[in-house]
């Protein structure tokens, strides 16, 4: 990237159901006037975006910088927080995120992972569409997880960090065989 895109928000902070937080026109208007130049918009919000329709139309992403461009803002990435953690939770975390999952994968764990993998392809192609180089996420949720849970009691034995390096490389190896 050549120049920066900002000062730019977050809109996932402030995204809901009344306005002007409940639709991308109203919320870019709102943006746009405390004086921000970029948008990173979250993917998961359908009152703001539909991640799906994006991969699969690029009529509808230069809609949405139609939308932008008309209050003045640029998008700078798309987010992918929540679904790029889903990609690979620890066991022993189940539960909790499953908060972050649609109903029809909440309880199911391969296919709340085959949902997560689905909206990160959906997003990279959504991006290309809208022109975008990158896009934000938290893929190495698990990593940090594990390694914590790995690291507990403290121990600087060969084991424990056999174990630790035995984690990392297992996520790593995890990440290579999904993304090349």
């Amino acid at each position: 990237m050549k120049t920066i895109k900002g000062p730019a928000i977050f809109l996932a902070q402030f995204a809901g159901d009344k306005a002007p937080f409940n639709n991308l026109e109203s919320i870019a208007h709102w943006a746009a006037g405390l004086g921000y130049k970029g948008v990173q918009i979250p993917s998961w919000d359908g009152r703001l975006f539909d991640l799906k329709r994006a991969a699969e139309s690029k009529a509808y992403c230069d809609e949405i910088a139609g939308t932008l461009s008309r209050h003045a803002l640029q998008l700078t990435e798309l987010s992918t927080h929540l679904q790029g953690q889903l990609v690979a939770v620890h066991p022993a975390y189940d539960i909790a995120f499953d908060g972050f999952a649609p109903d029809s994968v909440k309880g199911n764990p391969r296919a709340r992972r085959a949902w997560a993998i689905r909206q990160l392809e959906y997003a990279a192609k959504a991006s290309a569409n809208l022109g975008l180089r990158a896009h934000a996420h938290f893929p190495a949720r698990w990593l940090g997880l594990t390694l914590s849970l790995a690291a507990a009691p403290r121990r600087t034995d060969r084991d424990s960090l056999r174990r630790i390096g035995g984690s990392l490389e297992a996520y790593l190896e995890c990440i290579r065989r999904r993304w090349g």
